[in-house]
């Protein structure tokens, strides 16, 4: 069986517009900055580099919602790979228990040896048949790692 690539679906319909959005809320805040404000009997005055560290705090936490479309898994017959949110795994198929999607999971899980579970987010409930499909093909390739 060739390589596998699988990755979150609906998660980039919301972060994608949601990214763009604190981007460009920011930077139209930014532009409400001029002048001064008075701060408990203290005068502040806004300068361009307080407009500019807005616009920068708003591409910041756009770039940080992008990371939930970070997630995927591959998978061929050697093993699996998988890259979450935060961190990564490359498991050879051998040390791979099972792959498990639990009815009440947001998403699938690999089963190890030593009883630890590694989350798979790219396999995620909210994708319905695809991600069972995902599930399906890598306890598929699973399953043919044991029999040879």
């Amino acid at each position: 069986m060739t390589a596998v690539l699988y990755r979150p679906k609906k998660i980039r319909w919301v972060a994608v517009p949601l990214a763009i959005a604190l981007a460009l809320f920011f930077t139209v805040i930014s532009f409400g900055l001029t002048g001064s404000a008075g701060f408990q009997n203290q005068n502040a005055s806004f300068q361009r580099g307080d407009q500019l560290a807005m616009i920068g705090l708003g591409i910041l936490l756009g770039l940080g919602v992008l990371l939930f479309c970070r997630p995927r898994v591959t998978a061929d017959d050697a093993g699996v790979r998988v890259r979450n949110v935060i961190g990564g795994y490359d498991l050879p198929w051998d040390v791979v228990r099972a792959v498990r999607f639990d009815r009440n999971s947001a998403w699938a899980h690999l089963e190890l040896e030593n009883d630890d579970q590694v989350p798979i987010h790219a396999l995620q409930a909210v994708d319905k048949d695809y991600a069972v499909d995902g599930v399906r093909t890598l306890r598929a390739l699973h399953s043919a790692s044991h029999e040879g």
